[in-house]
């Protein structure tokens, strides 16, 4: 008997230790980040993707050039210089907008500007003897600007996923073969709704040829950066590194009111850095938040670029009269000790735990400028939005939440004391915004697994699969004339063409056969 529980032992030892080998052999695997961003909310949310594969055990080495908390000891963080925008293009996207030449031009420059800045911290990662490290299982890319990155997972030959965190557009369509529905699809940089009037149809369809043709000028920079560092003779083209992209994390959800074709390979994440259970607030925004039981708290912020210290004074001070005069406790993103006033009821402060005060059961209304980030936390918490967008794909975001009730929107260019007063009461007022917002919160929350094990699931799966290339649609290797279809109609234009050439041969021959006919026969008559 005890010969019999010996051997019981042993095989159960035996067949632990196998599965510890296999569950580390399939789980272990080394992971790249890089996240070269300058926006701290996009690095918010590419940190909460790849913590998903820390938290899972997989050896994590992230690239950033802005600070982030190291835990694990299974994480490994490069920091790069710091580099960021200057002040003046951010001022001149929101002030001196006048119009769509206006926001070309602007765009135009920023992207450039962006570019160098990428440029520079991808040349500051090879100067550090980086490409020399072991090979990774996967390359997580944190994409904005930054696509000639793409030449890391090509050094290392290895799967690339992306997180995207705007939404799906021509670019990173095409790098999935997704297709880029005009007709009813509304452009993610456009502020139109689902169903798309005609007039709607025409602007969207015009928009996304001018993408098609702005993405060949912009491909045609990021080349020339990508070669520089990763040439030919040795890499794959940049255009190949598009076709290689195995998955795109995307930061959007269905239910957010666009509903639009998705081929496997783009995965939704909406609301990933949103927390279902709250982290503990700082003491001070804690007082201030739990005290506010009767009235309540507003949280204003106009998001990590646009800073509201460098705002145009006059509306500044509209904005802060309105402020002042509430009965409410108003929580204020301000960057500088430039305060506008010194109200009772606000408190400034450069940064706020942002997610964390929208979860906030006493929080009465976040005014925003509807980034998507900040969209998708309020859609997560339930909390209605005054929406003043500034720039880029903020007013379609705003546009979204209006259409579904949960939001008003104010021009800011436009905004006085008074139309942002009547807002604010309009909303503080009307229960019916955060009755739909809450309505919404509990459909946009529903999903067949939480957002972390999404993202973490389908990253496993890339690197289980070594790339899963079986994901990718025909349509990444379709070339355009192929893609619209324009050979077919070409083939079916021509066969119409001989059909019809066929026919109208053979009605002349006919008709000259009868009028031939009916001469002859004329003739025959006249002789007799």
């Amino acid at each position: 008997m005890c010969i019999s529980a010996l051997s019981i032992l042993r095989v159960a030892c035996a067949l632990i230790l196998s599965i510890s080998i296999c569950t580390k052999s399939s789980e272990s695997a080394r992971v790249l980040g890089l996240f070269p961003t300058l926006g701290k909310s996009h690095l918010i949310i590419q940190m909460e993707v790849i913590k998903t594969l820390i938290d899972r055990g997989h050896n994590v080495t992230v690239v950033t050039t802005l600070p982030v908390t190291k835990g694990n000891r299974n994480f490994q963080h490069i920091k790069l210089p710091e580099r960021s925008y200057p002040e003046w293009i951010f001022t001149s996207f929101i002030e001196d907008r006048k119009g769509l030449m206006d926001e070309l031009k602007q765009t135009s420059v920023m992207t450039d500007i962006a570019l160098n800045i990428s440029e520079a911290s991808l040349a500051d990662l090879i100067k550090s003897d980086f490409l020399n490290e072991e090979p990774f299982d996967l390359v997580v890319l944190g994409y904005f600007f930054n696509d000639f990155f793409m030449g890391i997972a090509a050094h290392f030959k290895s799967p690339l996923v992306i997180i995207d965190t705007h939404k799906p557009l021509f670019l990173t369509n095409s790098m999935i073969g997704n297709p880029s529905e005009t007709l009813y699809v509304p452009n993610g940089l456009l502020d139109d709704t689902q169903p798309l009037s005609f007039v709607g149809r025409v602007r969207n369809t015009l928009f996304y040829f001018l993408e098609v043709v702005y993405s060949k000028f912009y491909i045609r920079s990021l080349n020339n950066i990508y070669e520089k560092y990763f040439p030919g003779a040795k890499y794959p083209s940049l255009i190949d590194m598009f076709k290689n992209v195995s998955l795109i994390l995307q930061t959007s959800h269905f239910s957010e009111g666009i509903i639009r074709p998705e081929v496997p390979a783009l995965i939704p994440i909406a609301g990933i850095q949103a927390k279902s259970k709250p982290d503990p607030l700082p003491k001070d925004l804690s007082l201030i938040l739990d005290g506010a039981t009767e009235h309540g708290v507003i949280y204003f912020s106009l998001g990590t670029n646009a800073k509201s210290s460098d705002r145009n004074p006059i509306t500044i001070r509209s904005i802060y009269n309105v402020f002042s005069k509430l009965k409410q406790k108003v929580i204020w993103k301000w960057e500088n000790g430039d305060y506008p006033g010194n109200a009772s009821n606000i408190f400034y402060k450069k940064w706020f735990p942002q997610d964390d005060i929208l979860a906030h059961r006493n929080l009465r209304l976040f005014v925003s400028h509807c980034g998507l980030g900040s969209v998708v936390e309020s859609n997560y918490h339930g909390v209605p939005v005054l929406a003043i967008p500034l720039f880029g794909d903020q007013f379609g975001n705003a546009k979204g939440m209006v259409d579904a009730g949960f939001a008003v929107q104010l021009d800011y260019q436009k905004l006085t004391e008074e139309s942002f007063g009547r807002a604010v009461k309009e909303m503080l007022d009307n229960p019916s915004y955060r009755e739909k917002i809450q309505t919404f919160s509990k459909l946009y929350r529903d999903r067949p697994m939480s957002i972390r094990d999404t993202a973490a699931y389908w990253m496993e799966y890339v690197i289980r699969h070594r790339g899963a290339k079986h994901m990718q649609s025909p349509a990444v290797h379709m070339n355009a004339f192929a893609y619209y279809g324009l050979d077919v109609i070409a083939f079916l234009l021509v066969i119409v063409y001989i059909v019809f050439k066929t026919i109208s041969v053979c009605c002349c021959t006919l008709i000259y056969r009868c009028r031939k006919s009916e001469i002859g026969g004329t003739d025959k008559r006249k002789k007799e």
